[in-house]
């Protein structure tokens, strides 16, 4: 460290020493130094040649370099502080106005809306959209503009968010506290909160991200928000504040993206969309231990299989206790990373490939059939409840055998228990059961809605939960 005499030396120097080019550098006598800037010659201070009535005359200024290295340090700090960590790479120059893999004409327009918001950030954005449509290097883009600009921001993963408050209750770092940590972000200048609906859908996660919206929404603070699903899907009280058009606006990401999904039996792709994780309630009122570990086994079950989805996944259990939900969410995550899925309810599609086989059908029997098959994503949900006729069984175990022998994913859903499968679907049962290809997940709990009372004396044939 610097002797104080010798900084104070610089400084006089800096002051009273004249420079051919308009400013007075300090002493040259440190070669390091002087090797630092060639203007104060590592002094940090020039004086400039004001005339004598100047009201800066005889003053020392800040040099260049000092200038320069304050709004580094500023920047640093604002880049540190806004937790936007190795997303700082993300810019709005390295966006392609086509969107990714230039399939989404819409992406120019977004793009120039958060251009707009990162300059005159008001009111709330929300982006939209599956993963890899670019909702988070547009949020991150928005936030590296406005560090640039000078102003602050803070960037939270909701769930690395939720994973700090819980984490707060039990520190003794001041900093790090509960209250301390929940203020910052209701109140940050501009906040932007990523993958919003990614979070686990625990009642105390929910509540938590209200008040935080609550708070953002009454005073109309600046907020960007990005989810995968539509914002209507949430729950209601999440929903209205990101739909209210006097202070939110809504980029949908992703469009060209819906024409991967096929289904047969109803399973719209507008009711999919409301089938998320987030969505999904492990802690039911009333359930048994034994019922609620199952219920948290195969929740995480499936959020396991839907980040890596290999082979299969078999949900059993009782009508209406979640196995739709979390295959539903399963295949909207796989949308969500480009994937094409095929949701076919069993009784349904066998209905379908009959039909098809007629002539005139719009879809014959072998594209329908190839689709089926070769889906990125299958879905076979209410396995199990297709009438018994050799046709059937033959139709089915050939899809089944095609997708064990290629390895792709596919989730089955079924009301009967695997003994009774194996009773009914012998050759099928043993490539969807087969521990090699993936897993068996069984739920026991009752229905989701009715509750135990409803599901009567075999968990396995309990009333049917609207999926």
């Amino acid at each position: 460290m610097k002797r104080l005499d010798e900084m104070l030396s610089k400084m006089r120097n800096a002051a009273t020493s004249e420079a051919p080019s308009g400013t007075s550098p300090a002493t040259a006598d440190d070669p390091d130094e002087a090797a630092a800037c060639p203007i104060c010659r590592g002094a940090g201070f020039v004086r400039r040649p004001y005339p004598v009535d100047h009201p800066r005359f005889g003053r020392a200024e800040p040099c260049e370099c000092v200038l320069r290295e304050r709004e580094d340090q500023r920047r640093e700090r604002l880049t540190r502080l806004s937790n936007i960590g190795a997303l700082a790479r993300f810019t709005f120059a390295s966006l392609d106005p086509a969107g990714r893999g230039g399939r989404d004409p819409a992406f120019a327009e977004a793009i120039a809306a958060a251009r707009a918001y990162a300059d005159d950030p008001r009111g709330w954005l929300v982006l939209t959209g599956p993963s890899g449509s670019g909702k988070t290097h547009l949020a991150a883009a928005l936030a590296n503009r406005r560090i640039e600009l000078g102003h602050p921001v803070l960037f939270m993963v909701v769930a690395d968010l939720l994973d700090h408050l819980r984490a707060g209750y039990d520190t003794d770092d001041d900093d790090l506290a509960f209250d301390r940590v929940f203020d910052q972000v209701r109140n940050a200048p501009l906040l932007i909160l990523d993958d919003l609906d990614g979070a686990s859908g625990t009642a105390w996660a929910r509540e938590k991200l209200l008040q935080v919206l609550n708070h953002r929404f009454n005073l109309a603070l600046p907020t960007v928000i990005t989810l995968a699903a539509p914002p209507a899907s949430l729950d209601p009280r999440l929903a209205t504040r990101l739909l209210d058009p006097a202070l939110a606006r809504v980029v949908t990401l992703g469009r060209a993206g819906d024409a991967a999904y096929r289904e047969v039996g109803g399973m719209s792709r507008d009711r999919l969309a409301a089938f998320q994780f987030s969505a999904f309630e492990t802690r039911v009122p009333g359930l048994r231990d034994e019922e609620r570990i199952s219920l948290e086994a195969a929740f995480e079950a499936a959020r396991r299989y839907a980040d890596d989805p290999q082979g299969w996944l078999v949900f059993v259990g009782p009508n209406g206790c979640g196995k739709t939900h979390l295959a539903g969410a399963i295949a909207n995550r796989a949308l969500e990373r480009g994937r094409s899925v095929f949701f076919a309810v069993v009784p349904d599609l066998l209905d379908h490939l009959r039909a098809s086989y007629m002539p005139g059908r719009e879809l014959p029997y072998d594209e329908l059939f190839d689709r089926v098959r070769t889906a990125d994503l299958l879905v076979l949900d209410d396995f199990g409840a297709q009438a018994a006729t050799p046709w059937a069984q033959e139709k089915l175990y050939q899809v089944v055998n095609y997708r064990h022998v290629s390895g792709l994913p596919t989730v089955v859903t079924s009301d009967r228990s695997l003994e009774e499968l194996q009773a009914a679907n012998p050759r099928i049962v043993a490539r969807i059961a087969d521990p090699r290809a993936g897993a068996v997940v069984a739920i026991i709990a009752p229905h989701y809605h009715l509750g135990r009372a409803a599901a009567g004396p075999s968990p396995a044939r309990s009333p049917r939960r609207p999926r």
